[in-house]
C-alpha cells in the first residue's frame, strides 16, 4: 500500500479520527484480528455473528496503526458512516494515485479464479503483479486487493463477482480497469438472477463501463459473451477455438489429463503444454494469453508462462495419488458446466490408467427452478461418459433415491457412508470429489486420502 497518514485517510473516506493524525500507515487493511498486519488498518466489519468493533483494541495492540469503525472505539480509530463504503473510497484514491498501474478485471460464470492464477503467473514474468489469493471478488475483496499496490506494482488482477445487477458496474467504476475480461456466461447463480440473459446483462457491466482506450477481452464459448462487444467503447479481443478469434487454440490434445495445443495470435504460433488438469482449462489459458497479449508481452514469454503455470487456489482440481489410486479433489464449487468438465477429466484419467471412474458428487447450489433438471442432466451425462460409479452424497437430486439396480448412481446420506464405499476402490482406479462449497466435500476428500494412505502403509508393511 502507498504510505498515508491517519489524517490523510480520514479526509479521503470522509471520517473523523481519534489518536495521532500523523501516524503513518504503510501496510494494507485487514479484517481478521487473529491475523493482524502490523502497520495496517483494521476494518471493524459487522457480520451476522461477529462484530469487528469488539476486536478493535486487540487489533491495535497487535500492531494496527488505527481502525475503520462506525463508532468511537479506544484511542485509535477513524469513524465513518459505513466501513465498506470507506474502503471503496480509499481503493479509488489509490487507483487515482497510480495512473501507470495496469488493472485487469475478470468476470464470468466460471473460471475466474483459475484464469486469475494463470494470468498472475504469466504477468509476473514481466513485472510485479498482485492478485487476490482466493475468490476475493466483492465490495470488500476488490478494493483490498487494489490497496496492496504500490508504485512498484505493474499489474493488478481483480476478480469481479456479482449477486445483483449493478454490483460489477460499481466495482469497475471504483477500480477503473485498463482491461476487462468476460470468460463465459453459464448457469452459476441462476437461482438468484433467474435466467442466463439476466446473468449476461450483469457480466456485461465490466465491458460496458470501460473507458475509451481500454481493452475488452471476450470469450466465444457461449452465445451471449461475444455480443457484449456492442456495449463497450473499448477495443475488443476475442479468444476461443474458432478461426476468427484473435487469440485461439488449435490442434488440442489431452495427455495425462492435461491439454496440449498450439497458441495462435497475431504474433505467430507456438506450442503450449498445460500443467493444469482438464480440457476445460483451455479457455482459461486462452483468456490469460489474451490478457498478456493486451499487456504487450512477447509470444514466447506468454507460452512459457502458460506451460509452467499451476493453480494456487485450494480445492480446484488438486491431484494426489496413494495406493495406486488417483484422487481428484475439485470440491471448491460446482455448477452444471464445471461438473461436466470435471467428469470429462475423470473419464480421461480412467481411460489412460485402465481403471474404474468413481465420482463422489455433492449438491450444486443456486440453480433455482432448474435445480432438479440440472442434477438429472449430470447423471445422464455421467452415463454417456461411461463413468463406472456415481456416489451422490446427501444429494437425492442426482436421480431418484431408489435408483434401478443397473443405475450407476448410488445414494448415501453421510460422508461416513461415502467413505465406506471408497473401500471398494482398487489400484488403478480414479476418484473425483466435487460439489458446491457449502456441501463441505473437501472433508470427504481428506478422509479418502487418509484411508488410502493407511492402505498404502499397510501394504508396505506386509511387503517388508
Amino acid at each position: 500500500m502507498i504510505p498515508m497518514t491517519v489524517s490523510e485517510i480520514a479526509k479521503i473516506v470522509g471520517g473523523s479520527y481519534e489518536g495521532d493524525g500523523s501516524a503513518l500507515i504503510t501496510r494494507e487493511p485487514f479484517f481478521d484480528s487473529r491475523k493482524p498486519i502490523p502497520g495496517g488498518i483494521f476494518l471493524a466489519l459487522k457480520g451476522e455473528n461477529v462484530d469487528g468493533h469488539d476486536h478493535v483494541l486487540a487489533a491495535v495492540a497487535a500492531g494496527a496503526i488505527t481502525a475503520l469503525t462506525t463508532r468511537p472505539v479506544g484511542e485509535k480509530c477513524i469513524v465513518v458512516a459505513d466501513v465498506l463504503e470507506a474502503i471503496s473510497k480509499l481503493g479509488a484514491e489509490i487507483r487515482n494515485r497510480l495512473p501507470e498501474l495496469t488493472v485487469i478485471g475478470i468476470t464470468g460464470s466460471q473460471g475466474k479464479t483459475t484464469t486469475k492464477d494463470i494470468t498472475r503467473h504469466v504477468l509476473s514474468m514481466a513485472g510485479e503483479t498482485i492478485a487476490p489469493e482466493q475468490s476475493f471478488n466483492n465490495d470488500l475483496g476488490v478494493p483490498l486487493t487494489l490497496l496492496r499496490a504500490t508504485e512498484k506494482t505493474q499489474f493488478c488482477i481483480l476478480e469481479m463477482g456479482a449477486r445483483h445487477l449493478g454490483d460489477i458496474a460499481r466495482l469497475v467504476k471504483m477500480a477503473r480497469p485498463n482491461i476487462g475480461v468476460v470468460l463465459v456466461v453459464g448457469t452459476a447463480h441462476i437461482g438468484e438472477f433467474g435466467s442466463r440473459e439476466r446473468i449476461a446483462e450483469t457480466k456485461s457491466e465490466i465491458v460496458a463501463n470501460l473507458k475509451p482506450g481500454a481493452i475488452a477481452i471476450l470469450g466465444t464459448y457461449d452465445e451471449f459473451t461475444p455480443q457484449m462487444s456492442k456495449k463497450t467503447l473499448a477495443s475488443v479481443l476475442y479468444f476461443g477455438e474458432q478461426n476468427s478469434c484473435d487469440i485461439r487454440a488449435t490442434d488440442i490434445e489431452i495427455r495425462e489429463g492435461c491439454a496440449h495445443f498450439d497458441l495462435v495470435t497475431a504474433a505467430g504460433r507456438e506450442p503450449v503444454a498445460l500443467r493444469l488438469i482438464g480440457r476445460h482449462q483451455v479457455p482459461n489459458a486462452l483468456a490469460a494469453a489474451a490478457i498478456a497479449t493486451a499487456c504487450e508481452l512477447p509470444l514466447e514469454k506468454i507460452v512459457s508462462g502458460l506451460s509452467t503455470a499451476e493453480v494456487a487456489s485450494k480445492w480446484r482440481m488438486e491431484i494426489s495419488e496413494r495406493a495406486s489410486v488417483l484422487l481428484i479433489n475439485d470440491s471448491y464449487n460446482a455448477n452444471p458446466e464445471s461438473m461436466r468438465a470435471a467428469l470429462e477429466t475423470l473419464r480421461y484419467f480412467a481411460q489412460e490408467r485402465g481403471g474404474r471412474a468413481w465420482a463422489f458428487l455433492g449438491r450444486m447450489h443456486e440453480l433455482g427452478s432448474s435445480s432438479d433438471r440440472d442434477h438429472r442432466s449430470i447423471t445422464t451425462y455421467a452415463e454417456e461418459l461411461e463413468i463406472d460409479h456415481v456416489i451422490a452424497v446427501n444429494s437425492g437430486e442426482y436421480g431418484s433415491g431408489s435408483a434401478p439396480a443397473n443405475s450407476i448412481v448410488q445414494h448415501v446420506n453421510s460422508l461416513e457412508e461415502a467413505l465406506a464405499i471408497s473401500g471398494e476402490i482398487e489400484g488403478g482406479d480414479v476418484i473425483l470429489v466435487k460439489g458446491s462449497r457449502a456441501e463441505g466435500l473437501e472433508k470427504l476428500s481428506e478422509l479418502i486420502k487418509s484411508s488410502l494412505i493407511e492402505r498404502e502403509s499397510s501394504t508396505e508393511e506386509r511387503q517388508v
